[in-house]
């Protein structure tokens, strides 16, 4: 179902351009109550316990007008981030922005679009002759806002053009049909985030089913597009390899034999404390394994601590997911198991 928010708020800047005028009109017809935010600071959201605001979050867009400034970088999947948005309609138990936006985590559209692929193509021009690549979905998903907004579209006809540029996003959402027409040039990869069923069923609410997922795939490459799947969080829990392997099976049955590449990204299930703390607060029934005793710690890159899986454990899902990878799909690359 598409995302219909209860609540839209513009700061007053987003109206003064085609796409805020755009959402406006769009919500007023539909009857969602509009605010226009007379400062920058985001208020109204409604809620008295963390569930709730957390709930009502997901239920609020926000409209704003980019201010100019330097793209966050990407490493190392891409060089910089492309920020379409932010916030996601999707309510994942495990998913790591629970700690990055607040009590109430709102979806932000920016209205100035083409401000801001004027600054990407300064970053292309700066970095010639070499190709920049820029991630768009590092902290959303832009599938869900794609009928309302066509910033997506907008990007990736705009990359199709540029001779040394790639855009890459990873979606849990099957509403591709309106990229399939556009002259993307072969220049953007779309990647799919997919799962065991027990586990999206469980943990991924308010997404789209994995077989919607999976067929939405095959509508993609279809249509010449780079595909990609992200295989995670994997869970270790009874029948997991009888489960992800139904998932493969039925990934290699629906796309058949394709002559492109597929890449692969296998990603185990990890946390931090932080992280743990606002899930239970957020999903206090949550049956997520988080109990540090049957975990390893280990720092990461950016200086904090998360509790992984044991050694033993990670390399049984490394060989289970290598393996079965390379006998199924035999035109296929896995970036990295971790």
């Amino acid at each position: 179902m598409i995302y219909i928010p209860k609540r839209v708020l513009f700061e007053e800047k987003s109206l003064d351009y085609e796409l805020g005028d755009k959402l406006y009109m769009t919500f007023k017809q539909k009857g969602v109550p509009i605010t226009i935010l007379k400062a920058n600071r985001v208020t109204g959201i409604p809620g008295d316990t963390p569930s709730k605001l957390y709930v009502e979050g997901k239920n609020t867009l926000v409209v704003r007008v980019r201010k100019k400034g330097e793209f966050q970088t990407c490493k190392p999947s891409a060089h910089y981030q492309l920020p379409l948005l932010s916030g996601c309609t999707g309510k994942c138990e495990y998913c790591y922005l629970n700690t990055r936006f607040g009590n109430k985590p709102y979806i932000t559209v920016y209205a100035n679009v083409d401000q801001i692929l004027d600054q990407a193509r300064e970053y292309i021009r700066e970095r010639e002759p070499e190709v920049t690549v820029f991630e768009g979905a590092a902290t959303s998903d832009p599938i869900p806002l794609e009928e309302y907004t066509g910033s997506l579209a907008k990007t990736i006809e705009f990359i199709g053009k540029e001779k040394k540029s790639r855009f890459r996003f990873v979606t849990k959402f099957h509403y591709v049909d309106d990229l399939l027409k556009l002259k993307h040039n072969g220049k953007t990869t779309i990647r799919f985030s997919i799962n065991s069923n027990k586990v999206i069923k469980n943990y991924e609410h308010g997404t789209s089913s994995l077989g919607e997922r999976i067929e939405a795939a095959k509508k993609v490459i279809s249509a010449g597009y780079d595909l990609g799947f992200i295989i995670g969080p994997i869970f270790i829990y009874d029948e997991w390899k009888e489960d992800y392997l139904n998932m493969l099976r039925v990934l290699k049955d629906t796309l058949g034999e394709e002559n492109n590449l597929i890449k692969f990204e296998v990603i185990s299930h990890r946390y931090t404390i932080a992280a743990k703390n606002k899930i239970l607060e957020v999903f206090p029934k949550t049956s997520l394994p988080m109990v540090e005793e049957n975990r390893t710690f280990k720092y990461g890159q950016f200086g904090y601590g998360k509790y992984i899986y044991n050694k033993d454990l990670l390399k049984e899902i490394e060989n289970f997911f290598r393996g079965n990878i390379k006998e199924l799909f035999k035109n296929s690359r896995i970036d990295y198991i971790i």
